[in-house]
């Protein structure tokens, strides 16, 4: 059929470019984020990547949500402003026939959405938590890059290293600075790595270098040259027990362990599937547009419709945390009012009234 073939092939065009611009917008915000970390020396460079892997698989749930909303709304929309949609209730086709190949096309991508909600997203909120704890207990010199100078946790130390080597085991051209016993030492050596010694001790072994040491602020100071000279690096330990986080507990777990806390964490990735299927729906009567008004307006209604739905469904989990909701109602009510408002909205959609009734003095 010439209407379903040309809807679905819109569609998928339209689904392909918003989650295109989602993920890249995404993408952008938590790089930024993880970049402003590592150049403080909260992180080494080499962990952003592993960072926003998780954090992408986290967020992909919500992202595929919001990304068949923005479709099946910005192709019916256009449909509407060239006057197409016109012409297919003029053959004879009711709104509602466009329910049936929109299913179609965002059913697989639903079912996807649930998986990912289910398993996937707490499996990367799992990996990326116990990923952290691994950065908190590396010692100073895990996180130094090459170029920037980098200042130990206790202020005593400043660390500087021109490059490592292809293998990034050895590094070139190191400098350090530190104050111990009110002494100022400085050392400068052509290269240098890391030993592990037998009872887990690391140290920074320097090789061809010169120290030297003084009290700050005074002319005198002492110089020696060495052909090796080490380093011990002090290791930080995570004073807090690494906890599971309520999102990173798996499905199965949750199901069988049941409290408050767990109740609401596993019906709220319950509905972001179900969430999703009620505003590929809701896209088809807020699509409309009206020629004689803007443009833009069904979009703004359209975007504060996604955002009240997902924020009063956090605020009907925190009340399940919290036990102010029965556990048989959950986020039920939520899901039931945007479904009577997509109901409402067909029927007026179908009976040509506007969304809202004029007020007439």
């Amino acid at each position: 059929m010439i209407f379903k073939r040309s809807l679905l092939q819109e569609l998928l065009n339209t689904a392909i470019g918003a989650f295109a611009v989602l993920f890249s917008i995404v993408l952008a915000q938590r790089l930024t984020y993880y970049i402003g970390i590592a150049a403080n020396g909260g992180i080494s460079n080499s962990a952003i990547n592993t960072l926003l892997g998780f954090n992408m698989l986290k967020l992909s749930p919500m992202l595929l949500s919001l990304t068949l909303f923005l479709a099946v709304l910005l192709t019916l929309t256009r449909q509407h402003r060239d006057s197409e949609m016109v012409i297919w209730f003029s053959a004879g086709l009711r709104l509602s026939a466009w329910i049936k190949p929109i299913l179609s096309f965002t059913g697989l991508v639903i079912i996807l959405i649930a998986f990912l909600s289910l398993f996937v997203s707490p499996w990367a909120t799992n990996k990326m938590s116990d990923y952290k704890t691994q950065l908190k207990k590396q010692d100073e010199l895990s996180t130094i890059t090459p170029g920037v100078f980098k200042e130990s946790k206790q202020a005593n130390r400043v660390y500087f290293v021109e490059a490592f080597d292809k293998l990034g085991t050895n590094v070139k051209n190191i400098f350090i600075q530190s104050i111990q016993h009110q002494q100022l030492g400085i050392i400068v050596a052509k290269q240098g790595h890391r030993e592990t010694m037998p009872n887990n001790d690391n140290f920074l072994l320097m090789e061809q270098g010169r120290r030297y040491e003084g009290k700050p602020e005074s002319s005198e100071f002492s110089s020696t040259t060495f052909e090796k000279y080490a380093v011990r690096i002090e290791a930080k330990e995570s004073k807090d027990p690494h906890l599971l986080v309520i999102q990173a507990v798996p499905t199965t777990e949750l199901i069988t362990q049941l409290s408050p806390a767990n109740n609401a964490e596993l019906q709220g990735r319950i509905a972001i599937p179900i969430s999703a299927l009620i505003l590929v729906i809701l896209a088809i009567p807020l699509s409309f547009v009206d020629p004689r008004s803007g443009r833009s307006g069904n979009m703004v209604m359209a975007i504060l419709t996604f955002i009240i739905y997902t924020n009063l469904m956090s605020i009907t989990q925190a009340w399940l945390v919290q036990g102010k909701l029965n556990p048989m109602i959950g986020l039920w009510p939520v899901h039931l009012i945007f479904l009577f408002l997509t109901i409402y909205m067909f029927y007026r959609r179908t009976h040509q009234l506007p969304l809202l009734p004029k007020l007439i003095n």
